[in-house]
């Protein structure tokens, strides 16, 4: 598997009794800040994905700020959109959810995932053969030892030059030589 995402699911770490270098304990550190100023989205979804839905569905400028707002926040570098996303790529991202009115499942999935009685323990490891790519999001940028406390063969190591939460859109080429440079090994 190839993932931009490594520390979903986290391994089950307590840091504070856990021996935690000192690349863990700043990503941590960086997870904690993240959550306070941007986990607010977050937070809503899992505990008030309905209340969330009426608004979003009630309104599309209400779904469009709800939207482009994080990818203003998420996209590498911060804020500057158009560096990298035409007004029609926005606007399509918005409407596949206002049209197919999925605004609702989307932040459902949230308070779902939150409740979901199936729980990673911390002895479970996942061992398929991994390839880990990072972009420049800090939030999501976990060291490698953090990552290997989780999974057990990991091929493949990328921390992108360049690119956010959204560098699939931001940065299609060099996720795509990654996807391909990873899966080569196994040819």
């Amino acid at each position: 598997m190839h993932t931009m995402m490594p520390d979903f699911p986290r391994p089950a770490v307590d840091p504070t009794t856990a021996s935690l270098s000192a690349a863990e304990g700043a990503f941590l550190e960086t997870q904690r800040r993240w959550g306070e100023a941007e986990g607010g989205y977050n937070r809503i979804q899992e505990s008030r994905p309905q209340t969330l839905a009426y608004g979003l569905h009630d309104s599309p400028a209400g779904l469009a700020a709800w939207i482009i707002e994080k990818w203003r926040s998420w996209t590498d570098p911060h804020g500057d959109l158009e560096a990298h996303f035409t007004r029609d790529d926005l606007l399509t991202n918005v409407s596949v959810y206002w049209f197919t009115e999925t605004a609702h499942s989307s932040s459902r999935s949230y308070y779902e995932r939150a409740r979901d009685p199936r729980r990673v323990g911390p002895e479970e490891r996942i061992r398929v053969p991994t390839g880990v790519g990072l972009s420049l999001e800090p939030v999501q940028k976990a060291p490698r030892e953090w990552v290997e406390r989780r999974y057990t063969d990991i091929r493949h190591w990328t921390e992108f030059p360049r690119g956010g939460h959204f560098l699939a859109l931001e940065e299609p080429e060099l996720l795509v030589e990654d996807l391909r440079r990873f899966f080569r090994l196994f040819r």
